[in-house]
């Protein structure tokens, strides 16, 4: 995540918090390139976020980003700096709200892991509450969940081929592969410290998942993680600036997008597991249902929603095995930051959720 420090409160780290980098190093890489990295100021860490790490730097006398992957060992596939460049090196072209690709390095040996330079994009992150001066404003919950559904339907309706990604990932058969791809990482995450429950519940859904899948629909260009905490806003007018986070991107099926969206959606009445996640506050008033939010996007985009109930289980799914994978992180040592001891719980939580998805007991 990128933010900004604005009249909001802090959004970057103080320098004893910073993951610090060899920016000597970088500066030294960045030379030869032509490219000049000012280290009168120093490189600053984004708050918020749990994997990847961002920063703050000036290059150029222009402040950008530095995005790379997290410390310790990754799951395969996963943090592709290569891949999020490459969607940002054009996209901005026709979807304005996706900040340009300024640098990307595939070595390794200057940071430590392949990094890219995006262009800085200064705006609000919300997560979890209001901004104090929105705090239980229905108008603005109503306002901001008609942003987000707009955004990603226009996301959606962009023609991939407009700007050379009609090649980006591999759309026939992404749902099949994105089940079967879970489970294994659900199944990774787990080995050796699950709970009975939790091993029954992977088991469960995966079968359902298995047996209720669905043909892919249309390909579209997916953000794979597309949330308020994502989409940057302007302080003032609450208008969008930026869409970041693109690591996760390809081409698949928009309900998959939508579904993602809606797995971070918590809703008045739902569980404690739900609340706990803590990603939007689209449970205070004025923020539409998970159920209407859905119905706006079918009328933006004509999609029909007949089959939704597997994209729903699949993604919520999905999002349980992150905060898994995230446990499993401060398991092995690769993170040290004491909010992660509590996701193992979180996890099984969502996995009930999914699986009262499943059975038709909540949208």
């Amino acid at each position: 995540m990128q933010t900004a420090p604005s009249n909001q409160g802090p959004q970057l780290r103080s320098q004893a918090e910073t993951v610090q980098q060899d920016w000597a190093r970088l500066a030294e890489y960045l030379d030869a390139l032509g490219m000049s990295l000012d280290r009168r100021q120093e490189p600053r860490q984004f708050a918020g976020g749990f994997a990847n790490l961002n920063f703050l730097v000036r290059i150029d006398d222009a402040e950008a980003v530095l995005r790379r992957p997290p410390l310790g060992i990754l799951p395969p596939g996963a943090y592709d700096m290569g891949r999020e460049s490459k969607i940002l090196s054009r996209l901005w072209e026709r979807f304005p709200l996706a900040p340009r690709s300024l640098h990307l390095c595939m070595d390794a040996a200057v940071i430590g892991a392949p990094f890219q330079i995006t262009e800085f994009r200064n705006g609000l992150s919300i997560r979890d509450h209001l901004p104090l001066q929105y705090d239980g404003s229905a108008e603005v919950g109503c306002r901001l969940g008609a942003t987000m559904i707009e955004v990603l339907s226009r996301l959606h309706r962009l023609d991939p081929a407009a700007v050379g990604l009609d090649q980006l990932g591999r759309p026939s058969g992404f749902l099949g592969r994105a089940v079967e791809g879970w489970i294994k990482r659900a199944t990774q995450a787990v080995a050796g410290w699950a709970s009975p429950r939790m091993l029954t519940l992977i088991v469960e859904l995966s079968g359902w998942m298995r047996a209720n899948g669905v043909p892919d629909g249309p390909s579209v260009l997916l953000h794979n993680d597309f949330k308020l905490d994502n989409l940057l806003l302007d302080p003032h007018t609450l208008e969008p600036v930026a869409l970041i986070d693109w690591d996760q991107g390809t081409r698949g099926d928009g309900l998959f997008d939508l579904a993602t969206l809606l797995s971070y959606w918590s809703e008045a009445g739902d569980p404690e597991a739900m609340q706990q996640l803590q990603q939007m506050p689209t449970a205070q008033p004025g923020f539409p249902t998970r159920l209407e939010a859905a119905q706006a996007y079918a009328a933006a985009t004509g999609r029909d929603l007949s089959d939704f109930r597997f994209f729903r289980v699949l993604a919520q799914f999905k999002t349980a095995v992150i905060f898994l994978q995230l446990h499993a992180r401060w398991r092995s040592g690769d993170t040290k930051e004491r909010r992660y001891a509590s996701f193992g719980q979180l996890g099984e939580s969502l996995l009930a959720f999914a699986q009262d998805i499943a059975a038709d007991r909540v949208f």
